[in-house]
């Protein structure tokens, strides 16, 4: 079966109508995996039990694959009575997922900071919380701004996997269109270009946030 140009591009309207979703999905879940993985981190740190719980509630995130949590919340939750729209079940399993791995760049960035500053803090009478939003944060954004960009990134790259639980985003209006049809290829790399297309612009608006905060520093 050879590629059909004129059946690709009449694909395009609704897999780019579908965008939306991807888009809310990827936006929100960027959003709450940062406060989640920031808020683990921030508990990881007021004490050595809270450390344990907390070290060992991020590597369980971590090491258990997105697919599995996405079916959990979808097949398992209704059984005990929890009934869920796909599309926030979608947003609460890639938050909770991405917010493991976002929460050890949180620490990578706050142990970036040189101690003095929390001392600093400290002595300007500041609050453990002021410290941390007014003299730490700015600080660790620098240093956390191109993995945190990578995740998010990675997350926009990961909204294909709700096609699974039902919710209409590009790649799932992709998939009906495949099976309506039963020609993939034109489909799929339509999708495939327009997850590119995108995946380049975030990429370049990281690096450009980059920049702009490494230059700030050296001022």
């Amino acid at each position: 079966m050879s590629f059909d140009l004129a059946f690709a591009l009449s694909t395009v309207p609704k897999i780019a109508g579908a965008l939306g979703s991807t888009i809310v999905v990827a936006i929100l879940s960027c959003i709450f995996a940062a406060l989640l993985g920031f808020g683990l981190e921030t508990v990881r740190r007021t004490g050595p039990l809270m450390g344990y719980a907390m070290r060992f509630a991020i590597d369980f995130i971590r090491s258990t694959p997105l697919l599995v949590q996405l079916y959990f919340f979808y097949f398992v939750l209704p059984v005990y009575g929890i009934k869920l729209p796909a599309l926030l079940i979608g947003v609460i399993a890639m938050s909770i997922y991405y917010s493991g791995y976002l929460a050890e760049v949180f620490k990578s960035g706050i142990d970036g900071v040189a101690k003095g500053q929390f001392e600093a803090a400290k002595a300007l009478g500041l609050s453990r919380l002021q410290g941390v939003l007014l003299v730490i944060a700015p600080q660790m954004l620098r240093n956390i701004a191109a993995p945190m960009g990578n995740y998010f990134i990675g997350i926009f790259k990961s909204t294909p996997y709700l096609a699974a639980i039902a919710v209409h985003e590009s790649f799932g209006a992709a998939l009906d269109i495949a099976s309506d049809t039963f020609r993939y290829t034109e489909p799929m790399l339509v999708v495939g270009a327009l997850f590119l297309a995108i995946a380049l612009v975030l990429a370049w608006l990281v690096r450009r946030l980059e920049e702009r905060l490494a230059l700030s520093a050296r001022r």
